[in-house]
Formats: C-alpha cells, structure tokens, sequence
C-alpha cells in the first residue's frame, strides 16, 4: 500500500518475542457447536456503542456481546485494558486510540490481525486510517473514524467585522490581528494548555516527524525543523495576545465559545458535533473551513482523535471478534445504530459510509453546509508519514505540564516539547528499545 509505515516496533528480541506471544494465541476459539452463540466482552468508551451492540444483538443470533462501557482513555480506559491484559483477562474487543496503540501492540496486548483479514475488508478503509493501525507491516487493529483537523469559525463575526476566512496560516495571523483590533475582547482562537495533540497534528500538517523508526532503533525527534515552525508561530500568537491561553473543554473554555468571545476552533472533525451539543446557542452563527495551510501548493494535514477497535491477545474467539469488529465500523446500520444515541459528526474510516453519516446528521446547525463533503475532501490530505510513539501517555503528560509552564509566562511552547523530548527517552529505554534523539 503506497504510504504505508515501515515501522518496527522494538528491538528484535522484544518484537519477537510479542509476535511469538500473539502466534501463540491465535489458534484459539471458534468451534462452538452445540454449545450455543459465542459470547464476547467489549470494553469502549465512546458513545454510541450500547445502541450498537443492541442492534449487532438484535440482527443475529450466532454471536452475542457483552458490553461494559468504561472510563474514557486519560480517566482510567488505558490503565483498565492494559491492567486487565497483564492479568491474563482482557476483554474480547477493546477500543484503542490511534496514540495509544503503538505502546498497546509493544506490550502485547492487541492479536495481529494481519492474517484474519481479509483483502475485501482492507479496500474498505481509507489508506491513511489503516496505515495508521499498520506496524511493521502488521495490522493490530481496524479503524473506527479518522479525524482530519479542520477549522470553526463564527460567520457572523467574521461577516461583521468584514475578516476573510484565513486559507494560510499567515493569513490566519493577520485576521486575528485584525479581529482583536475590531473588538479588543475577542480572540480568534485559543492555545491549549492541555492540547499536545493539537500541537501534535498542526506540526503533522507542517511534515514533521515526531517518532520513526530505522531497523530497530526508534529516533524521537519532538523539536524538528517543521516544529520548531510551528511552536515559533504558536508562541507568537501567545506572545502577541491574538489568542486566549486556556484548556480544552474547560468551563472557561466553553463561557468564551459560548459569548462570542472566542470565534474560532481547531480540532478534528468529530468537534462538529461536539460545538452543536456545548455552544446549542450558536446554531446558524458558526461554519466549518479547512484548516489553514502552510503552503497552499502543497496542501497537507494532521488528525486529532479519532479510535480504533482491536481484538485482544486474551480473545479465546478471535475470529467472531474480528467479525464483530467489521461489521461495527463497515456496516451502514452499525452506523444508523451509534448515531441514534446523538453522536453525529466522527468522520468514518470507510468511505462507503460517508453517504450514511451525511444523510443522519442535521446540519441545520450550520445553516446546511455539506460538512462531510468538506470532511472527505480534507481527509485525502492527511499525510501518510506520521508515527505516533511507544509511550504517548507519558509524552503527552510531559509536554502539557510544559504547556501549562508556557501559559503561565514561566516557560515556552519550544521548551515544553524538549522537555516532553527529554522526559520520554528513559521511558523507552526501559522497554529495551534502542532509541536515538537529534
């Protein structure tokens, strides 16, 4: 597949020996006759998917899932996969988020699947979700939605003040000059105090590479040129006070969306249904743009969310589970059936199902603006070449503690990534990995 990772995930011996783990695992489960339907246990966090495993309950008989819905990742989800995998009894499926596989497949916890899988199932994907979910070759898990970064803005405002959507990040820049300057208590967008994964994707777009791989060495290189260009940017737009620094979902956060205060967001698609459900008062006042671009010539993105569902080392029924699987992110009425609960904006992995979500979702919020039309035109720009790290947890607790340093003028974006950088090497080297920096 062109683009796909050429990743190895560990030192030899440590990857040989997950892969000898997994083989050893693989032979178990599917041959119940006469002894009733399979049963299954999956563990999520994302709505939507009690209503999914009904209807998957409801549709056939040979196969039955148990559902347990669990903490969401940084809450406890993580901890409670990996904890339970170490003790010999994960669940059947589990969700796993595109950071946090890497880590998850080095330490065993998800089956490859490579050999389960049948070509016809992978044409179903989008390349780059799967390549996301491809190791060293091997695929550990299936792709729920991909996440292209994408940019909300308040039309209104940007009507009234006469400011052009910004296609570049230059112009990005100059409008929210141009807004502070029209209003001096309005902000075009915010800097994330908690939102290393944002910085993540804007230096994705911009061609960094956080994380790769020669042979069996990991090299981490969180400063590289294109981020470096990215953190001067951001750190200039802090410096400048052209946007506000605060958390992601915080109630101060929200208040400013909320107002009008804060007119723009940058996060993945899946925000467009999250913006509805937070800001209800701002329906026919906001739009979705792409995301500025660094060279419109060239034009390139990052993701930010997005999950994956993966079959456990500790599945004593792989096949059904991987049947399951398929079924919940390819099947139109899986999709029918996640976006009754409410959840409506996740852009799915598998464009067949673009019309389905098109279709289900009331964008009357956005005065009827064809959003998964531009979700799915944004999505083939998600560059190929990204890797996410064996210890992203870690990492990503490192460079926000760097960030909230840098909001609170102690500190610097630059900085909070070396340290993030710095922190996470002993992290791997305590793995057995071989690992390189700058």
């Amino acid at each position: 597949m062109p683009g796909r990772r050429r990743a190895r995930l560990a030192a030899a011996a440590l990857f040989t020996n997950v892969i000898l783990l997994l083989a050893g695992c693989s032979s178990g489960g599917g041959d119940t006759a006469g002894s009733g339907p399979v049963h299954l246990t999956f563990w999520s966090a994302l709505r939507g998917t009690q209503q999914v495993v009904d209807e998957y309950n409801r549709v056939q008989d040979r196969i039955r899932v148990d559902y347990q819905q669990v903490p969401s990742g940084p809450q406890g989800g993580w901890a409670k996969v990996s904890n339970a995998a170490r003790a010999g009894n994960a669940p059947d499926v589990a969700t796993m988020e595109y950071p946090q596989l890497p880590g998850y497949a080095i330490d065993g916890v998800p089956r490859d699947l490579t050999d389960l899988l049948p070509d016809s199932v992978r044409r179903k994907f989008l390349p780059q979700a799967l390549d996301l979910t491809t190791l060293d070759g091997r695929i550990y898990s299936l792709p729920v939605d991909i996440e292209p970064m994408m940019f909300f803005y308040r039309k209104d405002v940007f009507t009234k003040y006469g400011i052009p959507v910004p296609k570049t990040w230059a112009e990005f820049e100059s409008s929210a000059r141009k807004l502070k300057e029209a209003d001096p208590g309005a902000r075009m967008a915010s800097f994330f105090t908690n939102g290393s994964q944002h910085l993540a994707g804007f230096a994705w777009q911009a061609g960094a590479r956080w994380f790769r791989t020669a042979g069996d060495t990991w090299h981490i290189t969180m400063t590289d040129a294109p981020t470096r260009k990215v953190a001067a940017y951001w750190q200039g737009l802090v410096d400048q006070d052209l946007v506000r620094v605060e958390p992601v979902d915080s109630q101060q956060w929200r208040a400013h969306l909320q107002s009008g205060e804060t007119v723009g967001y940058m996060a993945g698609a899946w925000a467009a249904g999250s913006l509805m459900n937070s800001t209800p008062g701002g329906k026919g006042k906001w739009a979705i743009a792409p995301l500025p671009q660094w060279d419109p010539a060239h034009p390139s993105l990052g993701t930010q969310g997005g999950s994956t569902f993966a079959v456990t080392k500790d599945s004593e029924h792989p096949k059904e589970a991987l049947e399951f699987i398929t079924w919940m992110v390819t099947s139109p009425d899986a999709l029918r059936a996640k976006l009754s609960s409410g959840i409506s904006s996740a852009f799915p992995a598998v464009p067949a199902l673009v019309p389905v979500a098109r279709k289900e979702m009331d964008t009357a919020y956005y005065s009827g603006q064809d959003i998964f039309g531009l979700f799915q035109q944004s999505a083939g720009l998600i560059s190929p070449n990204w890797e996410w790290g064996p210890r992203m947890t870690s990492t990503i607790t490192s460079v926000e503690d760097g960030f909230a340093k840098a909001g609170a003028g102690s500190g610097s974006i630059l900085g909070a990534l070396r340290e993030g950088e710095r922190r996470t090497l002993p992290d791997l080297k305590s793995l057995g990995l071989s690992v390189t920096t700058n």
